[in-house]
């Protein structure tokens, strides 16, 4: 039997997306997603911890997600861990864990980079297929 490796995320976006193309013409978007917590500690005061992630979009998504994502914009991100290991320079031994997203949902509202802006503003973007989202959908 082989593992299962998903990850889902609910964050704001930390900074405006970062798209480059590949030596062979793909498109490769990052992001960099914060997630918060909150919680009452024992003497009665609000504590928070922000936890942030890598996030890597690949192909028509990252399009997509390049075009319309913004600063301080909250998405759904569903997809993969991946950890990759280079040589520095020096001969240093570094690692990086990332999501690969698959799936990408827009949550809050907030203006486009474009003009050319969702349907809605939690229209889904994926992989797969583009389509919009029903209270219904959402896995949370």
């Amino acid at each position: 039997m082989s593992g299962i490796n998903k990850v889902i995320l609910v964050g704001r976006l930390g900074a405006d997306p970062e798209k480059k193309q590949t030596q062979t013409g793909q498109t490769v978007t990052r992001l960099n997603l914060a997630t918060s917590e909150s919680w009452i500690n024992r003497e009665g005061e609000r504590q928070e911890k922000t936890e942030w992630h890598r996030i890597v979009i690949w192909g028509k998504l990252a399009e997509t997600c390049a075009q319309h994502l913004t600063k301080g914009r909250q998405v759904y991100i569903e997809g993969r861990l991946q950890t990759r290991s280079w040589e520095t320079e020096k001969g240093e031994k570094r690692f990086s864990t990332e999501v690969v997203a698959n799936q990408v949902l827009f949550l809050a509202a907030g203006a486009p980079k474009s003009t050319e802006a969702p349907k809605t503003p939690n229209e889904a973007y994926s992989t797969e297929e583009t389509f919009d989202t029903k209270e219904a959908d959402l896995p949370f």
